[in-house]
C-alpha cells in the first residue's frame, strides 16, 4: 500500500485517502468507499460516546477514561483555575502494531543512514 503525503509538516492519512485506497484496492465505487469509511468511523465514535471501549485486533484499543477534577493554573497569570471532571479517549496500540512500527523504523534507519 503506497500512501503519498501531501505535506511534510503534517503527515496524515485522511478519510478521503482511505476511501481512495478502498476504491483502488478492493474495487468498490467511490461513493461506496466513502460511505463505508464514514460508517466505520461513525460506529467507533458512537461506541465511545456510549461509554463502550473499542478493540480492534492487531491495531489497538480505544478506551474512555474519566478524569477527576483537579486544580490547574493559568500559565500566563499564575492564577489558580479549577479544571472540571471530563471524559477523554485514550488509544493503546497493540503489541503487533508496536512491533510493526519498530521493525519499520529500524529498516528505515538502516537504509537512510
Amino acid at each position: 500500500m503506497d500512501i503519498t503525503v501531501e505535506s511534510l509538516e503534517t503527515p496524515a492519512l485522511t478519510k478521503a485517502q482511505l476511501a481512495d485506497l478502498l476504491f483502488e484496492q478492493i474495487g468498490l465505487n467511490k461513493r461506496e468507499s466513502k460511505d463505508m469509511i464514514d460508517a466505520f468511523f461513525d460506529l467507533i465514535s458512537q461506541s465511545l460516546v456510549d461509554g463502550k471501549d473499542v478493540k480492534i485486533t492487531g491495531f489497538g484499543n480505544f478506551q474512555i477514561r474519566t478524569k477527576a477534577p483537579r486544580p490547574g493554573r493559568n500559565p500566563r497569570t499564575g492564577e489558580a483555575i479549577p479544571i472540571k471532571a471530563r471524559r477523554v479517549v485514550t488509544f493503546h496500540a497493540s503489541h503487533k502494531l508496536k512491533e510493526q512500527i519498530q521493525v519499520q523504523s529500524f529498516v528505515a534507519s538502516r537504509f537512510l543512514s
